[in-house]
């Protein structure tokens, strides 16, 4: 997270709903000694934004870790470019990158094997829904027996969400010409990662 605290002015509920409308992080836990383990994974935010709930393959270190809660965060990314001071259209500026994350930190825990198809159906659905008019996949299309077998290698896991950070690095600390400049330089460019939504962001701040 950059420190600068104009990058930090999204409300909570800002961050929760780019949060839940991406549904894809990385979750990071420490390990004792070790490098922070991290794991690329969907997850299903709560209405109330208090819970995220996800799985992880059984053989997951963060899994075998988690014999108790462990203290975690989920980084939610979002669009980001490299950004050419040429693009400002000022003098003396440097180089920067331009992105928007999203942090939810609280505590992991395990949940009952039980839970795991209900879960299972909340994440599928989530992405199901996104691909209308397409006639969304539902698990109950498998073979009873293969879903069983696949379900017994994935385990699942709840964050409880004890604090929601968000950086959102759009050049709102220079003057609104020189952004927009900037964001003009970005999408004629065409590199980064989902550039239009950037800019578009950019272009909103």
């Amino acid at each position: 997270m950059h420190p600068n605290p104009v990058f930090h002015t999204a409300s909570v509920a800002e961050n929760l709903a780019f949060a839940r409308a991406r549904s894809f992080g990385i979750l990071a836990v420490s390990a004792a000694e070790a490098a922070p383990m991290l794991s690329h994974v969907p997850f299903v935010l709560s209405e109330d934004g208090r819970v995220a709930d996800l799985h992880l393959v059984r053989s997951n270190p963060i899994v075998r870790a988690l014999k108790a809660p462990l203290a975690a965060r989920l980084a939610i990314s979002g669009p980001d470019s490299y950004v050419s001071p040429d693009w400002y259209g000022v003098d003396d500026q440097v180089p920067t990158w331009n992105y928007v994350a999203v942090h939810l930190t609280g505590v992991l825990e395990p949940r009952p094997q039980e839970e795991l198809a209900a879960l299972l159906d909340r994440l599928s659905d989530l992405f199901e829904e996104r691909l209308l008019p397409k006639t969304p996949w539902r698990s109950a299309k498998m073979d009873a027996g293969a879903l069983e077998r696949m379900m017994r290698m994935i385990v699942p896991v709840r964050l409880r969400i004890e604090a929601v950070d968000g950086t959102w690095k759009l050049a709102q600390h220079k003057e609104a010409e020189v952004r927009l400049a900037a964001a003009d330089g970005i999408e004629a460019a065409g590199i980064g990662v989902e550039l239009a939504a950037l800019v578009r962001l950019m272009r909103q701040v």
